[in-house]
């Protein structure tokens, strides 16, 4: 049984603009790299199947998009008509509509999509193209139509007369085809010299040779239908597509103090009436819960944030906070941290795969990682676990209300009880019983002293 729509999405081009050894396609735009902007827009619309036609970079280009598509290999390439011609096999017979559309386009709306899609099935024609009206022809071909208002044919910027030339009606290269036609007529595009390739775009004169209808959805928002070449034009999607994420996260609740130095991305989740301050960079898997104040100068990568939490001047990578946490300025928690309730962490704090239970306080200056820290225990200024032997890495165990007191070294593996006292300078090498005071170098139980660090009896 056929589906209603595929999708081909043209990804094989050499991309030698942008002079990278990255495939072109792969370049992140917007949090993604940018040809799962396309990938994610034909999911949208329910096209199935879809296929991604790769070449340059062919395994690294599957091994981001995954298994969800099929993949149809251009090793040569002979344009744009040639390009679709690869998934002929995969999808002949499959879907009535097939939709084409580019992998280095990621700001072509996906509401633009379903325009074009939907004006396809209403008017049924051989071909629905997109065209964009603008002054700027961007070496588009212009849009040539009839007296009654038809498409004629596209006429190529190199080969066009001055009075086409003053066309402003620009084709974009997206195109919905009925795919009975497509395949049928597709073998038949010509060779275009001197390049020697075949383009897609002769397949609209054919459609008028043979009497068929041809239908173009215009659009006026130049910006959707920019193509990337270059770094200057990668740039140019990423400050469109942020600009979209942020007017689009401002409207659903969320504040931002200056929407043109915040930067997040488009797999961010972020609950209304948060706070963003100024030059914060929010990436990744992320999500960040109800009336939280975040920056300025923040980022946060692939973290879960809870509500009412406050993030000042830090970076925050793969860690968990949850509800009411403070942190910073100026602190780091880096990956495998989590956080508990209403934890606070202050200036020059840091915290690596370790466990802060509700209600500890962290106040400035120090380092606890590979630990379990329980609730309510104060950590002060300077305090570091000594999680590292110049080998393997150890654990700290910290029990529930413990007061460690500043500038203390805690050489793991190491225990300090429930309710136990550390004095400040002290060096714990041993573990502490629940309730306990220890103090020194190396630390003891009052009363437990050597001859080298007896107390001064005048003392």
């Amino acid at each position: 049984m056929k589906s209603e729509l595929a999708a081909v999405i043209l990804a094989a081009g050499q991309g030698t603009r942008m002079k990278s050894s990255l495939p072109k396609v792969l370049h992140r735009v917007g949090g993604l790299p940018m040809v799962l902007w396309s990938v994610n827009n034909a999911k949208a619309l329910g096209a199935e199947p879809i296929v991604l036609v790769i070449g340059n970079g062919a395994e690294a280009v599957k091994e981001t998009v995954g298994p969800e598509v099929l993949y149809a290999f251009q090793a040569e390439r002979l344009g744009t008509a040639h390009a679709v011609m690869q998934a002929r096999t995969l999808l002949e017979g499959k879907a009535k509509h097939v939709l084409v559309l580019y992998g280095d386009m990621p700001t072509l709306r996906r509401e633009t999509l379903e325009r074009l899609v939907s004006l396809h099935r209403e008017r049924q024609p051989a071909v629905t193209m997109l065209s964009v009206e603008s002054e700027d022809s961007m070496g588009f071909g212009r849009v040539v139509r009839d007296e009654n208002g038809q498409v004629k044919a596209i006429v190529e910027e190199a080969v066009a007369t001055p009075e086409i030339l003053a066309i402003k009606e620009l084709n974009c290269g997206v195109y919905c085809f009925d795919a009975d036609w497509l395949w049928r007529r597709l073998p038949d595009v010509p060779l275009t010299q001197p390049k020697g390739e075949y383009y897609l775009t002769d397949m609209i004169g054919l459609a008028v040779e043979e009497g068929k209808r041809v239908e173009a959805l215009t659009i006026t928002d130049v910006s959707e239908v920019q193509g990337v070449n270059n770094r200057v034009h990668l740039a140019r999607s990423e400050r469109i597509l942020r600009q979209r994420i942020n007017e689009e996260l401002m409207l659903s609740g969320i504040t931002m103090i200056d929407p043109e130095s915040t930067y997040i991305e488009a797999t961010v989740k972020i609950g209304r009436d948060t706070i963003i301050y100024p030059n914060t960079v929010i990436q990744g898997n992320t999500t960040i819960g109800e009336n939280c104040i975040l920056g300025p100068n923040t980022l946060i990568r692939d973290a879960q944030i809870g509500d009412r939490c406050t993030i000042l001047a830090s970076v925050i990578e793969e860690a968990t906070l949850e509800k009411e946490v403070h942190i910073g300025p100026f602190g780091h928690l880096r990956p495998g941290a989590s956080l508990g309730k209403g934890v606070y962490m202050g200036n020059f704090g840091e915290v690596k795969n370790a466990r802060l239970e509700a209600g500890v306080v962290m106040a400035h200056f120090g380092y606890i990682g590979d630990a379990e820290v329980g609730e309510k225990t104060n950590i002060g200024a300077g305090t570091v676990t000594c999680n590292y032997d110049g080998e393997r890495k150890h654990r700290t165990i910290i029990g529930a209300k413990a007061f460690i007191g500043s500038g203390t070294m805690l050489v793991a593996p190491v225990r300090v009880g429930r309710g136990a006292k550390i004095g400040a300078g002290s060096v714990v090498t041993h573990d502490v019983p629940d309730g306990a005071l220890v103090y020194g170098v190396p630390a003891r139980n009052k009363g437990q002293h050597t001859e080298e660090n007896k107390p001064d009896e005048e003392a």
